[in-house]
């Protein structure tokens, strides 16, 4: 009888230890290591991409294309969700948001960044680039590469410059030709200290707005008026609230497209590698879509409404170059020497 209990016992022993080792075998092995860098990273790994402006700009085309190819090249690794119309976050916040983590990536214009490093207002200097070749040359070489380094220190990295086009001049307060023809009028500024500067040399009033609230500021006499893209005053229907258009060249609306570096630090080297090649490619897209963009849709609002348009001729053009040449050496210091310098370099290679 003891036999019987004894085998009995040692079946029942049997069966447990098969049930703990043999079924459940991740018990019976040495826990793996963890590295907090790459949670998820086996998986698909997902970038909020936040920005401010409509789907068919540029800027928002861009954005589309660029998901669309990291898509393509990391094999669906990586997913990029696009968030436009500041449906995220505005102007105001979209960078607090990326240092944080919130998002993963923002495409903000130039003035924006210029409240957290002042050198950037370099890029809204009045008439600093001569042509679309000028533009080009200052995003891809030493001003470029310069401004992109001031961003590590602030826990972002530059990926690249998007273009949106040279800014007009629209009013509904008469035609703008001189610079005497901005006295009393009120303006909407993007947040800047250097371009709400240029316009208050002219003896007028500035406000600082987020761009989804301009229509309707122009609409309901909020303002007099402003400075945007062709595009820009296309997508949005600024022409049918502005009744004047000055063909001015006198700025460069463009964007930089940045990511957070903590979050781009911790990339697996290969991913990094995909979304630069994304990006790249994108970019030659978008910046040459964006000139053929701006020429359009200056012919559409042309037939589409009833906006008076008015070209500067090269003499009144050289009469607001010296109205604002002031603005260089007021905010040389903020800029830098050096910055400011090249700027001059591309300016005489463009016949500016």
């Amino acid at each position: 009888m003891k036999s019987y209990l004894g085998i009995a016992l040692m079946v029942i022993v049997g069966m447990a230890a098969a049930l703990l080792i043999g079924f459940h075998p991740m018990l019976s092995q040495a826990p793996t290591s963890y590295d907090d860098e790459q949670e998820g990273f086996d998986t698909q790994i997902v970038i909020k991409f936040s920005h401010v402006v409509a789907e068919n700009t540029p800027k928002g085309l861009a954005a589309q294309e660029f998901a669309r190819l990291v898509k393509e090249k990391t094999n669906d690794r990586v997913k990029v969700e696009v968030y436009p119309n500041g449906v995220l976050y505005s102007e105001v916040d979209e960078i607090d948001a990326l240092q944080q983590g919130s998002v993963q990536m923002i495409a903000p214009s130039f003035p924006n960044l210029s409240e957290l490093v002042p050198s950037w207002m370099a890029l809204d200097l009045p008439f600093a680039f001569p042509t679309n070749e000028a533009v080009q040359e200052a995003f891809e070489g030493p001003i470029g590469s310069t401004l992109f380094g001031q961003l590590e220190r602030v826990n972002m990295v530059g990926m690249a410059y998007w273009g949106n086009g040279f800014k007009q001049i629209t009013s509904n307060k008469g035609p703008i030709i001189h610079p005497i023809d901005l006295k009393g009028q009120h303006f909407r500024t993007m947040r800047s200290k250097l371009l709400d500067a240029e316009f208050r040399l002219f003896d007028m009033r500035t406000t600082e707005m987020p761009f989804n609230q301009v229509y309707r500021s122009y609409e309901n006499g909020t303002v007099d008026g402003g400075e945007n893209s062709i595009s820009n005053i296309y997508t949005k229907k600024f022409y049918q609230v502005q009744k004047y258009m000055t063909i001015s060249n006198h700025g460069y609306l463009g964007y930089a497209v940045l990511m957070n570096r903590t979050f781009w630090k911790k990339l697996p080297y290969d991913v990094q590698l995909q979304i630069q090649e994304a990006m790249k490619a994108t970019t030659q897209w978008a910046n040459q879509n964006a000139i053929l963009m701006n020429q359009k849709q200056l012919e559409d609002i042309k037939n589409e409404s009833r906006i008076q348009i008015y070209t500067l001729t090269p003499a009144e053009r050289k009469e607001w170059l010296d109205a604002w040449a002031p603005i260089y050496s007021q905010y040389e210091s903020y800029i830098g020497t050096d910055i400011i310098k090249m700027i001059r370099q591309l300016q005489q290679k463009y016949g500016s």
